[in-house]
């Protein structure tokens, strides 16, 4: 990049920041969200600074790349909340619906959610991705038994932290679907 493509888009930046901050902001659920979306707009804009449109038109093409980075943030916020849909199904189905169970799933989620990132992570890609443990390893660049080791110790943790905001496990909330494995 040479220096007037530089400064081409640091006048943009500078003269279109506001109006892609506060659009993403009245389109967004939270902040931190908005920022996501004006941070990879302009990270757009900087990559793609020889498309830029000289003058008024820059601030309608980053309006238009802003809308796009909108739309796949949408996309990846519903595909999120699905695979939480499913988790909490996975969860009703193993703890939630068994006779006698007054588990409540929102208990369940607030101990998985207080687990370690790396914890959380390895869990949800066996539950959620229904990845084996070769899967994982060659996704994260471990070992099979470096997983096979991580794994167990995510199980253990989950189930203590489970324990000790007192869900109770039976013979039936421990059995696992088939094809599955926690």
């Amino acid at each position: 990049m040479d220096d007037d493509e530089a400064a081409r888009f640091e006048a943009v930046y500078r003269g279109t920041y506001d109006q892609i901050a506060a659009y993403a902001a009245r389109r967004c659920d939270s902040p931190q969200d908005a920022a996501d979306v004006v941070a990879e707009t302009f990270t757009i804009a900087w990559r793609r600074v020889a498309d830029l449109p000289p003058g008024q038109e820059a601030k309608l093409w980053l309006y238009g790349v802003a809308r796009k980075v909108l739309a796949d943030h949408s996309r990846s916020t519903a595909r999120q909340r699905l695979r939480s849909v499913e988790l909490d199904a996975e969860m009703a189905d193993l703890y939630g619906d068994s006779p006698g169970s007054s588990v409540e799933l929102s208990v369940i989620g607030a101990v998985f959610r207080s687990l370690p990132d790396d914890d959380r992570e390895l869990l949800s890609l066996v539950a959620w991705e229904g990845l084996g443990r070769d899967e994982i390893a060659a996704m994260l660049g471990l070992s099979r038994n470096a997983v096979r080791i991580r794994l167990y110790r995510a199980r253990r943790r989950f189930s203590r932290a489970l324990d000790e905001a007192s869900v109770p496990f039976t013979a039936e909330s421990r059995m696992i679907p088939a094809g599955r494995s926690l």
